[in-house]
């Protein structure tokens, strides 16, 4: 499969589509007031004089810090903006560091999740410089690994993490640790341009973000998945949805028979998706599962196709227009495709709905005879080649993956402290 080669132009948009990637998802509940650097509400609720010429001259710059603690791992982005005056900001650099496992993990021993936090936040320190810690806005969101915890556990995790963050030198605001609603996204793009949507499989839930181009999508949407926010004097509607459950882990789960958070006891959970014989032990969310295949019958991405349909029935929505746009496929979407050997594990590169299809069909039937090193691979490609159908792609789709767009991890971290800081920016002096 040849390595994708990003034009300039998708460049430009895959980067104001990070810029505002999950941007609903971030409702900061902040007062709607508009600080460019530092305002006089934020000295009040630090105790400081801001001197704002610090970070305001005629080019600013400026840093934001996010913690993504997903439902496997816990990753840092430290963002560095530049400004000229009356512009939008642009992110120039970015520091990336990634633990595992995630803070879900750490549900029955709270304590321990510090650690990993504090490790993080030295990596924060090094990167901004010290002049302007205390003018630098650091947050946790939580992803779907969190959301699937009893609320009572949820809540002690985000309490230790949030004291770690209040003895930091850095700015934080009461609500600076959360779990994020799973229920809206965004991103930005050029209206005249053609626009480039985002889909993301991540552990727990799954989303779809566009900008929709047509009246229809925005009438016949169901609630909750599409949005309108206002971002730099610009109003935008996007639509954006977080299915909950979708997640590759959770949807394994689901495939396999079992309820999120009922562990079995002494009962196996047999899968027309796994190879014949195959038996294991496969853990999710804090619960070991009994796993086995079915016995030899039709042939294993038939009987698994079927498994994964009626699992996925009426649970997602069909935008028409989607077969009308770009699409950046991230986290799972790239993995499963790089194990699958479709695209190159470091560049990515371009691969339809077809070719997902494809490669399930031959890793389940190769499955038939050996079960290999990756027993859950022949589900995992079926899933991804029912989702994306599900969700209104046609089998001709053609998806760009990749990991990276110019040096920058591609995720939701970027629009959420990029609106975070657009939130700061509203408060009055």
């Amino acid at each position: 499969m040849e390595a994708m080669k990003i034009p300039k132009w998708f460049f430009t948009f895959g980067i104001l589509a990070c810029i505002a990637i999950y941007v609903a998802y971030i409702k900061w509940h902040l007062d709607s007031k508009p600080l460019m650097g530092a305002t006089k509400g934020i000295a009040e609720s630090r105790g400081d004089k801001l001197n704002h010429q610090a970070v305001t001259t005629d080019l600013s710059v400026f840093y934001g810090i996010m913690f993504d603690a997903g439902s496997t791992g816990t990753r840092i982005h430290v963002f560095k903006f530049t400004q000229e005056p009356r512009e939008t900001p642009k992110l120039t650099h970015e520091t990336f560091k990634a633990l595992k496992p995630g803070l879900s993990a750490y549900a029955d021993d709270v304590e321990k999740s510090g650690q990993g936090i504090k490790e993080l936040l030295e990596v924060a320190k090094k990167e901004v410089p010290m002049e302007l810690w205390k003018f630098t806005p650091l947050v946790l969101k939580a992803t779907a690994g969190l959301r699937l915890l009893p609320g009572e556990k949820a809540q002690k995790l985000l309490d230790k993490v949030k004291k770690i963050f209040q003895a930091s030198p850095f700015f934080v605001r009461d609500n600076c640790v959360s779990i994020m609603n799973g229920t809206d996204e965004g991103r930005l793009d050029d209206p005249q341009k053609r626009s480039v949507g985002m889909l993301d499989l991540g552990g727990g839930s799954t989303q779809i973000t566009f900008l929709p181009r047509t009246e229809e999508t925005l009438q016949t949407s169901p609630a909750g998945h599409t949005t309108s926010f206002q971002m730099f004097n610009h109003t935008y509607k996007l639509y954006s949805y977080s299915y909950l459950g979708l997640g590759l882990m959770s949807a394994r789960l689901a495939i396999l028979g079992g309820v999120e958070g009922k562990p079995l006891e002494g009962e196996e959970l047999v899968s027309p998706c796994l190879p014949p014989g195959f038996k294991s032990e496969w853990q999710h969310a804090e619960i070991v599962y009994k796993i086995k295949g079915q016995k030899a019958g039709k042939p294993l991405y038939e009987s698994c196709s079927n498994k994964v349909a009626k699992m996925l029935c009426k649970k997602v929505h069909k935008a028409e227009e989607v077969k009308d746009l770009d699409f950046y496929t991230f986290s799972y979407y790239y993995d499963r495709a790089a194990e699958a050997g479709l695209i190159d594990k470091e560049k990515g590169g371009s691969l339809t709905v077809s070719d997902f299809e494809v490669a399930a069909k031959y890793v389940c039937k190769t499955m038939e005879i050996t079960p290999g090193s990756s027993p859950f691979l022949c589900m995992d490609l079926t899933y991804i080649t029912f989702l994306l159908q599900e969700l209104g792609f046609p089998k001709s789709q053609v998806f760009k993956l990749a990991r990276k767009i110019d040096n920058v991890e591609t995720s939701w971290a970027l629009g959420a402290t990029f609106h975070y800081i657009n939130s700061l920016n509203r408060l009055q002096y």
